[in-house]
């Protein structure tokens, strides 16, 4: 594709612009700058500071991901909010628009991760977790379960929760968790994604449990990653 620039009009905020009336081209000018995509995920369970957001991304500078934040915000995607007291700390959001994004987020995901090129030991963020178990969930797993696990990631809380044949998937604590599940994101990949058992992964020091065993084994159960491409 060509790329043309623009000095004028409501595409001047991205600065350069294809010369392409597909909404792919659109959607690549939207959140297709390096790390965007990205942002958009980390704020895809919820409002975050700057501080979290950079936390999410080690790879990522502060210069860079002010830029990120203010060509996200010019294009409608995301909005700044200020927390209620007594927080009063300016917080970044999506959109009711930059929530659709989420299928985009996931779909690219698990396409992506067909790759024989994915590398699991690379940093990996607890949304990305939590979002990789609400992606890579394997319906038919599922049954009649009805349980709420509880995943304490980098000291963060999150809960899952499974019923009626499907998950969702949120940040905060579960006060009415049936287990609690606690240890880094990436150490849980092989719990989730690898095939361990609860206990070899507890043996391993990957992860630690508190609560129903039985249960939080079943739900680490539930999940798998979709086969490599050839």
């Amino acid at each position: 594709m060509k790329l043309v620039k623009l000095t004028n009009g409501p595409e001047s905020a991205t600065k350069r612009w294809y010369d392409d009336a597909c909404g792919t081209a659109l959607g690549m000018e939207l959140v297709g700058e390096r790390w965007s995509l990205l942002i958009v995920r980390e704020l895809l369970l919820g409002p975050r500071r700057f501080g979290a957001l950079r936390a999410g991304l080690p790879g990522i500078s502060a210069n860079v991901l002010t830029q990120r934040l203010e060509g996200l915000e010019a294009s409608g995607i995301i909005e700044r909010r200020t927390l209620p007291p007594p927080a009063n700390v300016q917080v970044y959001a999506l959109t009711p628009w930059g929530e659709e994004c989420e299928p985009v987020v996931l779909g690219l995901a698990r396409w992506a991760l067909r790759s024989p090129m994915h590398d699991p030991r690379l940093s990996f963020s607890p949304t990305a977790l939590m979002l990789s178990l609400k992606m890579l969930v394997v319906t038919e797993r599922l049954g009649d379960m009805q349980s709420v696990i509880g995943l304490r990631l980098d000291g963060e809380d999150y809960v899952a929760r499974v019923g009626d044949g499907a998950i969702t998937v949120a940040r905060g604590a579960a006060i009415d968790a049936d287990a609690m599940l606690a240890g880094a994101p990436g150490a849980m990949l092989p719990l989730f994604f690898g095939g361990k058992s609860l206990a070899e992964a507890e043996a391993a020091g990957l992860v630690s449990v508190s609560g129903d065993r039985a249960r939080a084994a079943l739900f680490a159960t539930l999940f798998s990653l979709p086969q490599k491409a050839r």
